[in-house]
């Protein structure tokens, strides 16, 4: 009896889909060109890149509907192409992102430690509250006191929650956040999406500093 609940235990451990190396490879492929795009692509050339890459990470979430890998990068594609996009013909895609961070969360809330957390608090800080959007600060703080229990010290959570002290009007504890960030380790096969946050940091720290003259 004892061991077979400690199976049963290990099996609840277990993401729901767990990714195969081909898989993995995929994930990564994705994870490449969104960083390509996001921080090396001209600003014009941008929605047309994103659309067809959503395209593409949509396709792995019909493949692996249990993988919540692949619906957290769905997610981000979708998101970052609204944000491309822009304006309020953007929000159709921001709330369709918004459904496959949650689908995330349902599937494996801890997948990539903890980034459909981040990733969706990022958009109820940007997005536009009631009745144009769903933004809500409150619930972007909750979601990113989770992410940052999961990955205290990642570079993404961090940084999201710089951005949200400083939207707050908290500045010194956004520049700690945000200096934190600065100091996190290095993704292997990530680099280009590390230099470029990196950046995003540096350029909130100017803003941020400017505050606090």
């Amino acid at each position: 009896m004892k061991k077979t609940l400690l199976a049963l235990l290990a099996l609840l451990s277990v993401p729901a889909w767990a990714l195969d190396a081909p898989d993995q490879q995929r994930l990564s492929a994705i994870q490449q060109e969104w960083a390509h795009i996001q921080y090396q692509l001209p600003e014009d050339q941008r929605v047309a890149a994103f659309e067809k890459l959503a395209s593409e990470s949509s396709a792995f979430t019909q493949q692996r509907p249990n993988a919540a890998e692949a619906w957290i990068w769905s997610g981000i594609v979708t998101s970052s192409w609204a944000g491309a996009q822009g304006g309020l013909g953007a929000l159709s895609k921001v709330k369709q992102a918004k459904a496959d961070l949650e689908k995330a969360m349902t599937l494996d809330p801890n997948a990539l430690q903890g980034s459909a957390y981040a990733s969706l608090a990022a958009l109820y800080d940007r997005v536009p509250g009631w009745p144009i959007g769903f933004g809500d600060a409150d619930k972007a703080q909750t979601l990113l006191e989770q992410a940052l229990k999961i990955n205290p010290n990642g570079i993404d959570p961090l940084y999201f929650w710089g951005d949200h002290l400083f939207r707050q009007g908290h500045y010194a504890q956004a520049k700690e956040a945000l200096e934190k960030a600065l100091q996190a380790a290095p993704r292997p096969g990530r680099e280009v999406a590390d230099s470029g946050r990196r950046k995003d940091i540096q350029l909130l720290l100017v803003d941020v500093n400017k505050k606090l003259k």
